[in-house]
Protein backbone atom coordinates (compact mmCIF):
# COMPACT_ATOMS: atom_id res chain seq x y z
CA UNK A 1 0.00 0.00 0.00
CA UNK A 2 2.42 2.53 1.03
CA UNK A 3 4.65 1.53 -2.53
CA UNK A 4 1.28 2.29 -4.01
CA UNK A 5 1.28 5.66 -2.55
CA UNK A 6 4.75 6.68 -3.26
CA UNK A 7 4.66 6.07 -6.70
CA UNK A 8 1.12 8.22 -6.90
CA UNK A 9 3.18 10.50 -5.24
CA UNK A 10 5.85 10.65 -7.58
CA UNK A 11 4.02 10.87 -10.50
CA UNK A 12 1.75 14.30 -9.12
CA UNK A 13 4.97 15.81 -8.39
CA UNK A 14 6.02 16.39 -11.97
CA UNK A 15 2.64 17.64 -12.81
CA UNK A 16 2.52 19.76 -9.64
CA UNK A 17 5.83 21.86 -10.93
CA UNK A 18 4.81 21.87 -14.86
CA UNK A 19 1.30 23.44 -12.95
CA UNK A 20 3.40 26.06 -11.19
CA UNK A 21 5.88 26.70 -13.96
CA UNK A 22 2.52 28.17 -15.96
CA UNK A 23 0.68 29.80 -13.25
CA UNK A 24 4.26 31.55 -12.82
CA UNK A 25 4.29 32.36 -16.52
CA UNK A 26 0.55 34.01 -16.81
CA UNK A 27 1.64 35.66 -13.73
CA UNK A 28 4.25 37.37 -15.35
CA UNK A 29 2.57 37.68 -18.76
CA UNK A 30 -0.05 39.80 -17.08
CA UNK A 31 1.45 41.81 -14.64
CA UNK A 32 4.63 43.17 -16.64
CA UNK A 33 3.83 42.03 -20.63
CA UNK A 34 0.22 43.66 -20.01
CA UNK A 35 1.97 46.56 -18.34
CA UNK A 36 4.32 47.22 -20.96
CA UNK A 37 1.06 47.53 -23.38
CA UNK A 38 0.23 50.40 -21.44
CA UNK A 39 3.09 52.51 -22.03
CA UNK A 40 3.53 55.06 -24.72
CA UNK A 41 6.75 55.74 -26.46
CA UNK A 42 7.67 58.92 -28.65
CA UNK A 43 10.68 60.91 -29.66
CA UNK A 44 11.56 64.31 -29.05
CA UNK A 45 12.44 66.44 -31.99
CA UNK A 46 12.96 70.06 -32.79
CA UNK A 47 12.05 72.43 -35.70
CA UNK A 48 15.20 72.73 -37.81
CA UNK A 49 16.50 75.43 -40.84
CA UNK A 50 17.81 74.68 -43.95
CA UNK A 51 20.30 76.85 -45.40
CA UNK A 52 20.94 77.26 -49.26
CA UNK A 53 21.85 79.73 -51.73
CA UNK A 54 20.22 81.45 -54.23
CA UNK A 55 23.10 81.41 -56.82
CA UNK A 56 25.64 78.71 -57.42
CA UNK A 57 29.04 79.19 -56.26
CA UNK A 58 31.74 77.46 -54.34
CA UNK A 59 31.85 76.91 -50.23
CA UNK A 60 35.07 79.45 -49.64
CA UNK A 61 35.04 79.46 -45.74
CA UNK A 62 32.64 77.93 -42.99
CA UNK A 63 32.73 80.62 -39.75
CA UNK A 64 30.58 77.89 -37.76
CA UNK A 65 30.71 74.36 -36.55
CA UNK A 66 29.00 71.66 -36.35
CA UNK A 67 27.41 71.99 -32.87
CA UNK A 68 28.01 75.84 -33.10
CA UNK A 69 25.34 78.40 -31.51
CA UNK A 70 24.09 81.17 -33.72
CA UNK A 71 22.12 84.13 -33.29
CA UNK A 72 19.72 85.84 -36.18
CA UNK A 73 21.59 87.61 -38.40
CA UNK A 74 24.90 85.63 -37.75
CA UNK A 75 27.47 85.17 -41.00
CA UNK A 76 27.55 81.09 -41.04
CA UNK A 77 29.32 81.00 -44.44
CA UNK A 78 31.06 82.70 -47.68
CA UNK A 79 30.61 81.47 -50.73
CA UNK A 80 33.01 82.41 -53.61
CA UNK A 81 30.74 83.21 -56.93
CA UNK A 82 33.30 85.23 -59.81
CA UNK A 83 31.06 85.04 -62.76
CA UNK A 84 28.91 87.97 -60.19
CA UNK A 85 32.01 90.63 -60.76
CA UNK A 86 31.45 89.86 -63.81
CA UNK A 87 27.68 90.51 -64.21
CA UNK A 88 27.96 93.46 -61.57
CA UNK A 89 30.50 95.19 -64.08
CA UNK A 90 28.43 94.59 -67.44
CA UNK A 91 25.21 95.69 -65.32
CA UNK A 92 26.62 99.04 -64.15
CA UNK A 93 28.33 99.64 -67.60
CA UNK A 94 24.55 99.84 -69.41
CA UNK A 95 23.52 101.40 -66.29
CA UNK A 96 25.87 104.04 -67.45
CA UNK A 97 24.81 103.98 -70.90
CA UNK A 98 21.30 104.37 -70.12
CA UNK A 99 21.76 107.07 -67.48
CA UNK A 100 23.87 109.51 -70.39
CA UNK A 101 21.27 108.94 -73.10
CA UNK A 102 18.03 109.72 -70.17
CA UNK A 103 19.99 113.18 -69.62
CA UNK A 104 20.62 114.02 -73.39
CA UNK A 105 16.88 113.43 -73.85
CA UNK A 106 16.14 115.81 -70.90
CA UNK A 107 18.73 118.30 -71.71
CA UNK A 108 17.87 118.13 -75.35
CA UNK A 109 20.62 118.94 -78.21
CA UNK A 110 23.58 120.88 -77.12
CA UNK A 111 24.23 124.46 -77.53
CA UNK A 112 26.42 124.11 -80.51
CA UNK A 113 23.68 121.82 -82.79
CA UNK A 114 21.16 124.59 -81.57
CA UNK A 115 23.28 127.23 -82.90
CA UNK A 116 24.23 125.33 -85.83
CA UNK A 117 20.32 124.90 -86.86
CA UNK A 118 19.81 128.26 -86.26
CA UNK A 119 22.84 129.31 -88.72
CA UNK A 120 21.17 126.51 -91.31
CA UNK A 121 17.92 128.27 -90.96
CA UNK A 122 18.74 132.12 -91.53
CA UNK A 123 20.82 130.93 -94.53
CA UNK A 124 18.04 129.71 -96.04
CA UNK A 125 15.91 132.67 -95.19
CA UNK A 126 18.95 134.84 -97.37
CA UNK A 127 18.34 132.34 -99.93
CA UNK A 128 14.65 132.44 -100.05
CA UNK A 129 15.13 136.62 -100.01
CA UNK A 130 17.86 136.52 -102.73
CA UNK A 131 15.37 134.14 -104.97
CA UNK A 132 12.26 136.65 -104.78
CA UNK A 133 14.15 139.37 -105.89
CA UNK A 134 15.16 137.44 -108.74
CA UNK A 135 11.86 136.09 -109.34
CA UNK A 136 10.20 139.94 -109.07
CA UNK A 137 13.10 140.90 -111.56
CA UNK A 138 12.42 137.80 -113.93
CA UNK A 139 8.72 138.67 -113.57
CA UNK A 140 9.00 142.13 -115.20
CA UNK A 141 10.75 141.20 -117.97
CA UNK A 142 8.67 138.69 -118.58
CA UNK A 143 5.81 141.30 -118.52
CA UNK A 144 7.49 143.34 -121.34
CA UNK A 145 8.68 140.39 -123.25
CA UNK A 146 12.03 141.11 -122.92
CA UNK A 147 12.48 137.33 -121.23
CA UNK A 148 10.46 133.58 -122.34
CA UNK A 149 8.15 132.12 -119.75
CA UNK A 150 10.58 128.87 -119.67
CA UNK A 151 12.85 131.27 -117.76
CA UNK A 152 10.46 132.56 -115.59
CA UNK A 153 9.35 128.95 -114.58
CA UNK A 154 12.57 128.14 -114.20
CA UNK A 155 13.10 130.90 -111.36
CA UNK A 156 9.99 130.81 -109.91
CA UNK A 157 11.06 126.77 -109.62
CA UNK A 158 14.01 127.90 -107.53
CA UNK A 159 12.07 130.40 -105.26
CA UNK A 160 9.47 127.49 -104.55
CA UNK A 161 12.81 125.19 -103.59
CA UNK A 162 14.30 128.10 -101.13
CA UNK A 163 10.86 128.50 -99.88
CA UNK A 164 10.91 124.78 -98.91
CA UNK A 165 14.51 124.67 -97.83
CA UNK A 166 14.05 127.28 -95.21
CA UNK A 167 10.64 125.95 -93.74
CA UNK A 168 12.91 122.31 -93.06
CA UNK A 169 15.82 124.62 -91.38
CA UNK A 170 13.65 126.23 -89.21
CA UNK A 171 11.62 123.07 -88.44
CA UNK A 172 15.31 121.59 -87.26
CA UNK A 173 16.33 124.74 -85.04
CA UNK A 174 12.52 124.23 -83.42
CA UNK A 175 13.46 120.71 -82.62
CA UNK A 176 16.87 121.84 -81.47
CA UNK A 177 16.06 124.24 -79.41
CA UNK A 178 12.85 122.02 -77.90
CA UNK A 179 14.66 118.47 -77.34
CA UNK A 180 13.22 114.92 -77.83
CA UNK A 181 9.64 114.27 -78.42
CA UNK A 182 7.40 113.32 -74.51
CA UNK A 183 7.66 109.27 -75.80
CA UNK A 184 11.41 109.84 -76.48
CA UNK A 185 11.78 110.80 -73.07
CA UNK A 186 9.98 107.84 -71.64
CA UNK A 187 11.51 105.73 -73.02
CA UNK A 188 15.22 107.13 -72.20
CA UNK A 189 13.89 106.66 -68.52
CA UNK A 190 12.54 103.31 -68.86
CA UNK A 191 15.84 102.49 -70.19
CA UNK A 192 17.26 103.66 -67.35
CA UNK A 193 15.43 102.16 -64.47
CA UNK A 194 15.95 98.86 -66.41
CA UNK A 195 19.30 99.28 -66.15
CA UNK A 196 19.22 100.40 -62.56
CA UNK A 197 16.78 97.02 -62.09
CA UNK A 198 19.75 94.64 -63.57
CA UNK A 199 22.17 96.64 -60.99
CA UNK A 200 20.07 96.21 -57.69
CA UNK A 201 19.78 92.08 -59.24
CA UNK A 202 23.37 91.62 -59.40
CA UNK A 203 24.06 93.38 -55.77
CA UNK A 204 21.00 91.32 -54.39
CA UNK A 205 23.20 87.94 -56.02
CA UNK A 206 26.47 89.74 -54.47
CA UNK A 207 24.59 89.43 -51.61
CA UNK A 208 23.86 85.61 -51.49
CA UNK A 209 27.33 85.10 -51.05
CA UNK A 210 27.37 85.61 -47.79
CA UNK A 211 24.65 82.85 -45.71
CA UNK A 212 23.03 84.61 -42.84
CA UNK A 213 21.35 82.89 -39.98
CA UNK A 214 17.14 83.46 -40.19
CA UNK A 215 16.62 82.43 -36.74
CA UNK A 216 18.74 82.00 -32.97
CA UNK A 217 19.42 78.09 -32.94
CA UNK A 218 22.15 75.41 -32.93
CA UNK A 219 24.08 73.94 -36.18
CA UNK A 220 23.32 70.62 -36.32
CA UNK A 221 24.55 69.26 -39.78
CA UNK A 222 26.98 70.83 -42.36
CA UNK A 223 26.66 69.34 -45.87
CA UNK A 224 29.29 70.13 -48.27
CA UNK A 225 32.66 70.77 -47.26
CA UNK A 226 34.98 74.06 -47.83
CA UNK A 227 36.03 74.10 -51.69
CA UNK A 228 33.11 72.29 -52.84
CA UNK A 229 30.92 73.33 -55.56
CA UNK A 230 27.13 73.97 -54.28
CA UNK A 231 24.11 74.46 -56.80
CA UNK A 232 21.10 77.11 -56.49
CA UNK A 233 19.27 76.32 -53.63
CA UNK A 234 21.51 73.61 -52.78
CA UNK A 235 21.48 72.43 -48.93
CA UNK A 236 24.52 73.57 -47.18
CA UNK A 237 24.03 73.24 -43.20
CA UNK A 238 20.82 73.10 -40.66
CA UNK A 239 20.21 75.25 -37.83
CA UNK A 240 17.68 73.92 -35.27
CA UNK A 241 15.64 76.31 -33.81
CA UNK A 242 16.21 75.36 -30.07
CA UNK A 243 13.21 77.56 -28.83
CA UNK A 244 10.97 75.13 -30.80
CA UNK A 245 10.88 72.16 -29.51
CA UNK A 246 8.07 69.59 -29.79
CA UNK A 247 7.59 65.57 -29.07
CA UNK A 248 5.84 62.95 -31.78
CA UNK A 249 3.70 59.66 -30.49
CA UNK A 250 2.20 57.24 -32.85
CA UNK A 251 -1.08 56.02 -30.60
CA UNK A 252 -3.87 53.56 -31.89
CA UNK A 253 -6.91 54.89 -32.17
CA UNK A 254 -7.99 52.74 -28.75
CA UNK A 255 -5.79 54.51 -27.16
CA UNK A 256 -6.31 58.10 -28.36
CA UNK A 257 -9.06 59.04 -26.67
CA UNK A 258 -6.91 61.06 -23.83
CA UNK A 259 -4.59 62.68 -26.52
CA UNK A 260 -6.89 63.75 -29.72
CA UNK A 261 -8.24 67.02 -28.38
CA UNK A 262 -5.92 69.98 -29.52
CA UNK A 263 -4.70 72.36 -25.94
CA UNK A 264 -4.79 69.06 -24.22
CA UNK A 265 -1.98 68.78 -21.56
CA UNK A 266 -0.57 65.30 -20.48
CA UNK A 267 2.68 64.48 -18.71
CA UNK A 268 5.39 62.67 -20.26
CA UNK A 269 8.55 61.01 -18.96
CA UNK A 270 11.99 61.50 -20.61
CA UNK A 271 14.29 58.60 -19.40
CA UNK A 272 17.75 60.60 -20.71
CA UNK A 273 16.86 63.43 -17.93
CA UNK A 274 15.29 61.23 -15.22
CA UNK A 275 12.68 63.67 -15.22
CA UNK A 276 8.65 64.06 -16.30
CA UNK A 277 7.41 67.09 -17.91
CA UNK A 278 4.68 68.77 -19.15
CA UNK A 279 3.26 68.49 -22.09
CA UNK A 280 0.67 70.30 -24.81
CA UNK A 281 -1.06 68.67 -28.05
CA UNK A 282 -1.10 71.14 -30.81
CA UNK A 283 -1.47 68.11 -33.82
CA UNK A 284 -3.14 65.09 -34.59
CA UNK A 285 -3.31 63.55 -37.68
CA UNK A 286 -4.04 59.78 -39.53
CA UNK A 287 -0.76 58.66 -40.59
CA UNK A 288 -2.53 56.81 -43.07
CA UNK A 289 -3.31 52.74 -44.40
CA UNK A 290 0.56 52.55 -44.42
CA UNK A 291 1.07 53.18 -40.93
CA UNK A 292 1.00 50.15 -38.16
CA UNK A 293 -2.32 48.53 -37.34
CA UNK A 294 -3.52 45.93 -35.18
CA UNK A 295 -6.91 44.05 -35.78
CA UNK A 296 -8.98 43.72 -31.91
CA UNK A 297 -10.09 39.98 -33.50
CA UNK A 298 -8.43 37.34 -34.67
CA UNK A 299 -11.34 37.49 -37.09
CA UNK A 300 -10.30 41.25 -38.10
CA UNK A 301 -14.26 42.69 -37.84
CA UNK A 302 -11.99 46.22 -37.65
CA UNK A 303 -8.51 47.39 -37.51
CA UNK A 304 -7.26 50.35 -35.03
CA UNK A 305 -5.47 52.59 -37.36
CA UNK A 306 -2.84 54.68 -35.74
CA UNK A 307 -2.49 58.34 -35.32
CA UNK A 308 0.08 60.91 -34.83
CA UNK A 309 0.34 62.98 -32.09
CA UNK A 310 2.83 66.14 -31.90
CA UNK A 311 2.95 68.09 -28.64
CA UNK A 312 4.81 70.82 -27.42
CA UNK A 313 7.21 71.31 -23.70
CA UNK A 314 5.34 73.62 -21.53
CA UNK A 315 8.57 74.89 -20.39
CA UNK A 316 10.72 76.16 -23.03
CA UNK A 317 14.23 75.97 -20.97
CA UNK A 318 14.02 72.02 -20.27
CA UNK A 319 16.96 70.27 -21.57
CA UNK A 320 15.72 68.06 -24.31
CA UNK A 321 17.66 67.04 -27.20
CA UNK A 322 16.11 65.28 -30.55
CA UNK A 323 15.73 61.63 -30.26
CA UNK A 324 15.58 61.05 -26.78
CA UNK A 325 12.81 59.00 -25.97
CA UNK A 326 9.47 60.69 -24.19
CA UNK A 327 7.66 58.05 -22.38
CA UNK A 328 3.40 58.13 -21.70
CA UNK A 329 2.74 56.03 -18.68
CA UNK A 330 -1.24 54.65 -18.50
Amino acid sequence: MDTENKKSGSKLIPILVFATIIIVVGLYGFFFLNQEDNIIQGEADVTEVRISSKVPGRISRYLVDEGSFVKKGDTLAILSIPDIDAKLAQASAAEQGAAAQNQKAIKGARVEQIQGAYEMWQKAKVGVDIAQKSFTRVQNLYNKGVVTAQKRDEVEAQLNAAIATEKAAKSQYDMAVNGAEREDKEAALALLERAKGAVAEVASYISESFLISPTDGKVTEKFPNEGELVGTGAPIMNVAKLDDKWGSFNIREDRLKDYKDLGKTFKAYVPALDQEVEMTVYYVKDLGSYAAWKATKTTGQYDRKTFEVKARFNDKSIDVLPGMSLIIKE
